[in-house]
């Protein structure tokens, strides 16, 4: 944490008052100040952004680590692995790859995909957990300087695949699984009705994972909600 004392952030659900973060009340509001912003005053030293920044995403970095540890306690535990990660290495964001919103969703795959592949190997879960839910790691895991979607994608053998979804099922995919969004967000987002949205995104994923697994992987229909 190098001259920094590691700040211990609020476990979730979170609540209205921000025990043990830094105090915010001389950065500006929130809405104000871009993700791209508050990472660059992260790096600076700037324990206000961390603040506003763990207030902004916390609980979709919750929601992509359930999605994979299925867990609560490991993912809470995540959360605040994050966080402390961003404050380290921050300075590693690169603007022209993504955005910040992205960034941060893609490290939190990536230590979330190391986490599981950890307990997995001391039998965290049981067979009837690990059988269920293998299917839902898609592809290699993000590398800390390797997160663009054309990287992740290529990484995969998927960029031909890509080019055969329709924009609707690619935008879909790219807005749940890059920038973290819900597809009752991604509904609201595309001004598209729930029901399309879900339609996308099943179709376009079955097709993704028809390239990478065959036809053994079923789409459970379950997730992504």
């Amino acid at each position: 944490m190098d001259s920094w004392a590691a700040p211990k952030f609020p476990m979730m659900p979170l609540s209205e008052t921000w025990n043990g973060l830094p105090d915010t009340s001389t950065l500006r509001p929130t809405h104000y100040v871009h993700d791209e912003v508050l990472l660059t005053r992260i790096a600076q030293g700037d324990q206000e952004a961390l603040g506003y920044l763990f207030q902004r995403y916390a609980r979709v970095v919750r929601s992509v680590a359930v999605r994979i540890l299925r867990d609560a306690a490991e993912s809470e535990d995540l959360v605040q692995d994050l966080f402390l990660f961003i404050q380290r290495k921050c300075a590693i964001f690169d603007s022209s790859k993504s955005s910040a919103r992205s960034w941060i969703v893609q490290m939190t795959y990536h230590r979330a995909i190391e986490r599981r592949r950890y307990l997995t190997a001391r039998q965290f879960y049981s067979r009837a957990e690990f059988d269920g839910n293998t299917a839902h790691l898609v592809g290699k895991s993000t590398g800390e300087s390797d997160y663009s979607a054309e990287a992740v994608f290529g990484r995969n053998g998927l960029s031909k695949v890509l080019e055969s979804l329709s924009e609707d099922q690619r935008e879909t995919l790219r807005l749940h699984f890059f920038d973290g969004y819900t597809l009752m967000e991604i509904s609201q987002k595309l001004s598209q009705p729930l029901g399309n949205v879900r339609n996308h995104y099943y179709r376009g994923l079955d097709k993704l994972r028809k390239q990478m697994f065959g036809n053994t992987v079923p789409v459970d229909q379950r997730h992504g909600k």
